[in-house]
């Protein structure tokens, strides 16, 4: 198990792909995945300590995610980031994830934010 190891989940491959600049600069190894199906299927592989997760994605959503997330006990240390542009869904789910961010998210403020998350 990596010690630091983010997943960033997130369909808009823009956004994935600062996210994962943002996270890599955070001092994390990390994997970028862009659809919920196969972020359920490597959510039982590896343990991360973070996931920068989006509500709105392909074949499972990030509410189905993050409830799975919460149910498996492997998963009880890992902070999720919610990064989403619905604000109505994210207020309804923010006891279920560490922090919430709402779109338009700079680099800066996610890498910031991250990087109080890492483990040692």
């Amino acid at each position: 198990m990596t010690k630091n190891l983010a997943l960033v989940i997130e369909d808009d491959v823009d956004l994935s792909e600062i996210f994962t600049k943002a996270l890599e600069q955070a001092g994390f190894e990390v994997e970028t995945i862009r659809d919920g199906k196969t972020a359920q299927q490597r959510l039982g592989e590896v343990i991360p300590n973070v996931i920068a997760l989006d509500l709105h994605l392909p074949y499972v959503d990030g509410a189905t995610l993050l409830k799975q997330i919460s149910a498996d006990e492997r998963l009880s240390n890992a902070r999720v980031i919610l990064t989403t542009a619905d604000a109505a869904q994210a207020e309804f789910l923010r006891d279920k994830a560490t922090i919430v961010l709402i779109k338009p998210i700079s680099f800066t403020q996610l890498r910031d934010i991250s990087a109080r998350l890492k483990v040692g």
